[in-house]
């Protein structure tokens, strides 16, 4: 049985989300502590780091606003750059033809934002039949209001993530767990 190639995949961890109303810094050291080890480790690791940006119409969002690149508090070096414009990075961005063609089959997901982008990857990547470890402590999301009017924290909003993607569609991993599993198969 040959080994389960791995790659590290950081969704839209940019300056974008900074120009939106709904930005807080409340979880953002928290975030930027866990995003890193886990960047860090992956690289040390020898596990390919892809980082993808969300592109689209909206002013921080364009190319031209100067805001698609990478969040200001994050170091990182990826061994290849994807642009989307929908909430899965596998779709139109030719990431999954770079999986192919790299042998990859499990990945570990991280970024912003856990319940958009991240979980919606995390679902699409399952349904094709790559191994997830979803590292939520490795995510950042920001609070929302439900049309009732009951407000959503954070932490709430990672937990229901976690709940509904637990064992169907990923593993819950902490940066750690994600590492580790990629370091024995390699």
């Amino acid at each position: 049985m040959s080994a389960e190639k791995t790659a590290l995949i950081v969704v839209d961890a940019q300056e974008s989300f900074r120009q939106c109303a709904f930005w807080t810094t409340d979880d953002l050291a928290a975030y930027v502590e866990k995003q890193q080890a886990l960047i860090d480790g992956a690289k040390a690791a020898g596990i390919p780091v892809v980082q993808i940006f969300h592109v689209d119409s909206d002013a921080p969002f364009t190319l031209d606003s100067g805001f698609v690149t990478t969040l200001a508090e994050l170091e990182i070096t990826p061994d290849v750059t994807f642009h989307k414009n929908v909430h899965s990075s596998l779709v139109g961005t030719g990431l999954e033809d770079w999986l192919k063609a790299n042998g990859i089959s499990r990945l570990i997901v991280s970024g912003i934002r856990t319940e958009q982008c991240c979980e919606t990857t995390t679902r699409h990547a399952a349904d094709i039949g790559y191994g997830v470890d979803f590292v939520s402590e490795a995510m950042l999301t920001f609070t929302m209001t439900h049309a009732s009017g009951v407000s959503f924290s954070p932490a709430e909003i990672r937990m229901r993530t976690e709940l509904v993607l637990a064992g169907r569609f990923a593993r819950i991993a902490t940066v750690e767990e994600a590492l580790g599993t990629a370091r024995k198969a390699a």
